[in-house]
């Protein structure tokens, strides 16, 4: 005998790359990461996350200006998980559960690593697109400049220093 549900419900669950499934609805917008029972700290990211998630609101300012999507639309955490999931495509799943009108987001990521691996991840896949985009600078003066503070940029300690300010123990973290 079938089970009846409720039209756009989400009953089935996310696989996740440990193997084990998630509930959609146990992933409340304010969760970060949460203790699977493969017994890993799995990361989650929705897309009503902001990008001053993981970077300072003055770089999403430069992020936003600087990268156009194919989508048309701003960059935003869509694309930033956009560009994870393609470096990391067995470590992250993404899934679309924008039926689902229980959850109050559409886009759902979660990651094989902790919420501050995959912080650090993020910063270092900024600083490439950076890298990138200083490369093409017509003004060898800027990219020497980028290139001397990317030398002496720590992304441990920005993480660290980041995750501290926004106080992630809590969950009323605000942007910095």
């Amino acid at each position: 005998m079938t089970k009846p549900r409720v039209p756009g419900s989400r009953e089935t669950g996310i696989d996740l790359p440990c193997g084990e499934s998630v509930a959609v609805s146990a992933l409340d917008m304010g969760l970060r990461e949460f203790e699977c029972s493969c017994g890993a700290r799995h990361a989650v990211v929705m897309d009503v996350h902001p990008l001053s998630r993981f970077v300072p609101e003055s770089l999403v300012s430069v992020l936003e200006t600087a990268i156009e999507p194919s989508d048309g639309g701003t960059f935003d955490t869509r694309h930033l998980m956009g560009v994870v999931l393609e470096e990391f495509p067995e470590e992250v799943v993404g899934e679309d559960v924008s039926e689902d009108t229980d959850v109050g987001y559409a886009w759902v990521w979660v990651a094989e690593f902790d919420s501050r691996r995959l912080h650090e991840v993020v910063v270092e896949l900024v600083v490439e697109l950076m890298d990138h985009a200083v490369s093409h600078a017509e003004d060898d003066a800027a990219r020497r400049e980028f290139e001397s503070q990317l030398h002496e940029f720590d992304v441990e300690a920005f993480v660290d220093a980041y995750r501290r300010e926004r106080d992630f123990e809590r969950g009323t973290d605000t942007p910095v």
